[in-house]
């Protein structure tokens, strides 16, 4: 894909989302650090569930911290992979309190020293806490870059890189978010929804699918 065509794509996708959001429900960055972790391998409704739950009885390092790995589980136990997940939380916490007075550190090394937090949640944490021009690549946006041929690789770490170095800088706050709602709403894994999608005129997918055929 050239460069005119890349840049037509993200023009279609900022004006008609100038400000795209998450979909995880969230007021701090501490909210956001644990339900980015919560939401590997589930949905943004799964979480926002559990959260909206957790959320107002604790919504802070110490707070997390004095549930206890138990207490925990019974607020995100709806969640895929709970047991696992409850205990990197209360590890987080406590390392968060340890070494960075119960606040999130706004710095990529830090955030991956935490349990449960790898490339992608940091740069979530990053990118929508902190505003920073990170690209955190999922499922969706590793389907759609590769399927429009955006940005191609053999794994999330190759179209990351790629898209860092195609996406013009004005653009690259918002790209994941524009990627991720596209892939999870219009361009699915299993039937693309062509007729619908608002770039198909520049996507480079050549099994174009529609709902006649």
């Amino acid at each position: 894909m050239n460069t005119e065509k890349r840049r037509k794509i993200l023009e279609i996708f900022r004006d008609n989302n100038p400000k795209p959001e998450t979909e995880l429900n969230f007021s701090s960055p501490f909210e956001l650090l644990v339900a980015v972790t919560l939401s590997a391998q589930a949905t943004d409704v799964s979480v926002n569930k559990a959260t909206d739950k957790l959320f107002p009885v604790a919504n802070t390092a110490q707070a997390i911290y004095d549930l206890g790995v138990e207490g925990l589980k019974d607020y995100i136990k709806t969640i895929g992979l709970y047991n696992n997940k409850a205990i990197n939380v209360i590890k987080a916490c406590e390392i968060l309190l340890e070494k960075h007075g119960g606040e999130v550190p706004e710095d990529r090394e830090a955030l991956e020293a935490l349990p449960g937090v790898g490339r992608k949640t940091a740069n979530v944490v990053l990118n929508t806490a902190f505003g920073w021009p990170t690209i955190a690549v999922d499922t969706h946006i590793f389907r759609v870059a590769n399927r429009t041929k955006f940005a191609m690789g053999k794994n999330v770490d190759q179209v990351e890189q790629k898209m860092l170095k195609v996406v013009p800088a004005e653009f690259k706050v918002d790209v994941h978010h524009w990627f991720i709602l596209h892939g999870r709403y219009t361009c699915v894994a299993r039937k693309p929804r062509c007729g619908s999608c608002l770039i198909e005129e520049h996507c480079e997918f050549k099994e174009k699918v529609y709902p006649d055929e």
